[in-house]
């Protein structure tokens, strides 16, 4: 019984704890629920807060964005109302210019129409005075040929016989003055372009000579140059095709021959086999060979550093290496080399100035001595060899008539040939181009117009173009065309007996009657 009292008793405690237990979860959620709607309604409270503090700057914003809004359309407005306002001006303004206008116009109408009807009285009136002046004129023609016994016709054939006799002496007088003012400008023109040209392209020259001095370190070195029984000698002789003279001449070796190529490359093999010390005919053949390759790139380099001079381009390797050439060849002194550069720009300076092509006569300029490149290997004047070299090696026409041509053998075919006559004539002619003193120069004029003077008949004589040609002028009254032809002959018989010069002297005999008056 006891058992079962406290079976119960626990059930009930059990009950009563499950019960209080309920109550209690129960008041904790209820009063969790009521936190949290406490806290929902803090949370909503604050929501509706930033809510309407959001919508308070809204609206600020935007009554602050109509209001900018507002202001710029407001300024823009003004704006277009002031470009409005100017635009009405001007085209009041306008309007008010063009309603001047319009009045000028009207006056001017009315003065032209005034002047119009002026000048119809006066063209009335001048054609009843034609009208005169035609029966008066017909009437006098009649008067005149009454008195003068001659018809219309033939009055109008005598008047314009004697009118055409004067037009022609005044032509001819005009024409007269029109060639000595054309002679003037032109010899002026020349002049300056001549000047122009030599100020800005002369060349100092070189001496010629036919021999080239080896320094020996000391005599002793002739006996090997020399050698066993003469064999290197022999053998560098027969290598090189130059003449070695070995003589009494202290510490020297002379090399001769006329190919300065040949001659140098003698020297260079000589000074190279004394620097060696070997010195024997198989070492004279390597050498010498050597030289001989080296000598042709130098040749070569020489060319082509002269057509970059000049400024020449498409020029055939073959020109370029007889270029090169020239450069150990000489005329009179000047190096042909230098002579050739010279010479093209002294033809390009006066095609300049005369508005022609400007590297085609340089092109002339550089190639027209290049025939003196192989006229002592091949018989013949240097012109035409160096004309046939340029048509081997596809040169144009104008540039071989002007190589051919520069010194008068052919006739020039355009004015290239002539400038290049001029260019060859001012390098090679000028004082100091050529291996000659100012005082041989000189007296060298001097002599070719004492030698012209000297004949009967002669006037005055004058030596021109350093030299290379000599202008007589005679008395045409005791000179006649025929005696003068003589005189020029007999003039050059005896330049030639009298005179050593280079080149060749041309003998101009002029002889003129000229009959002046003054007109006062």
């Amino acid at each position: 019984m006891n058992g079962v009292l406290s079976i119960v008793l626990w059930l009930v405690i059990l009950a009563v704890g499950g019960l209080l237990g309920f109550v209690a979860r129960k008041t904790y959620a209820e009063k969790k629920v009521q936190s949290a709607e406490e806290r929902a309604k803090l949370i909503i409270d604050e929501a509706e807060k930033k809510v309407q503090e959001k919508r308070k700057e809204v609206e600020l914003e935007s009554k602050e964005l109509l209001h900018n809004i507002r202001a710029d359309f407001e300024k823009e407005t003004k704006d277009r109302r002031a470009e409005l306002l100017n635009m009405e001006k001007r085209l009041i303004q306008r309007e008010e210019n063009l309603d001047k206008k319009v009045e000028v116009m009207d006056k001017k109408e009315k003065e032209l129409t005034e002047k119009l009807k002026e000048l119809s009285g006066k063209e009335q009136k001048l054609h009843s005075m034609e009208e005169e002046y035609k029966v008066m004129l017909a009437e006098e023609k009649d008067r005149l040929q009454r008195v003068s016994g001659l018809t219309a016709e033939e009055a109008k054939k005598l008047l314009l016989a004697r009118m055409e006799e004067d037009v022609k002496q005044e032509a001819g007088l005009m024409i007269k003055k029109i060639e000595e003012e054309t002679k003037q400008e032109a010899d002026k023109k020349a002049r300056e372009i001549l000047a122009t040209a030599i100020q800005r392209c002369a060349v100092e020259h070189t001496v010629e000579s036919t021999v080239s001095v080896v320094n020996l370190p000391n005599d002793e070195m002739k006996g090997r140059i020399i050698g066993r029984e003469g064999r290197n000698i022999r053998a560098l002789e027969m290598a090189t095709g130059i003449d070695v003279i070995i003589d009494d001449t202290p510490e020297a070796v002379i090399l001769s021959g006329f190919d300065p190529v040949k001659r140098e490359v003698a020297r260079i093999a000589l000074t190279r086999l004394m620097e060696d010390g070997r010195i024997h005919p198989g070492r004279i053949e390597e050498i010498v060979e050597k030289v001989k390759k080296e000598m042709e790139v130098s040749i070569k380099e020489a060319g082509e550093q002269a057509v970059f001079e000049v400024g020449i381009r498409n020029m055939h390797p073959e020109l370029i290496k007889m270029l090169g050439k020239l450069k150990y060849r000489t005329s009179y002194g000047q190096n042909v080399l230098d002579h050739l550069k010279e010479a093209a720009f002294i033809m390009g300076t006066m095609a300049n100035e005369l508005g022609l092509d400007a590297q085609l006569a340089k092109r002339i300029g550089m190639l027209h001595d290049i025939g003196k490149a192989v006229s002592h290997e091949v018989e013949g004047a240097h012109p035409k060899l160096g004309a046939e070299m340029a048509k081997k090696y596809g040169e144009n026409e104008l540039v071989i008539n002007a190589i051919e041509g520069h010194h008068g053998e052919i006739a020039p075919i355009s004015i290239y040939t002539v400038l290049s006559s001029a260019a060859d004539a001012v390098s090679g002619a000028r004082p100091g181009a050529r291996r000659e003193t100012l005082e041989t120069y000189i007296k060298r004029l001097e002599k070719l117009e004492e030698i012209a003077d000297s004949f009967k008949g002669v006037d005055k004589a004058y030596a021109i173009q350093a030299g290379r040609e000599v202008r007589v002028i005679v008395e045409p009254t005791k000179i006649t065309d025929a005696q003068a032809t003589v005189l020029s002959r007999e003039i050059k018989k005896k330049i030639e007996e009298g005179m050593e010069y280079p080149g060749q002297i041309k003998i101009t005999v002029i002889r003129e009657t000229r009959a002046i008056e003054y007109a006062k």
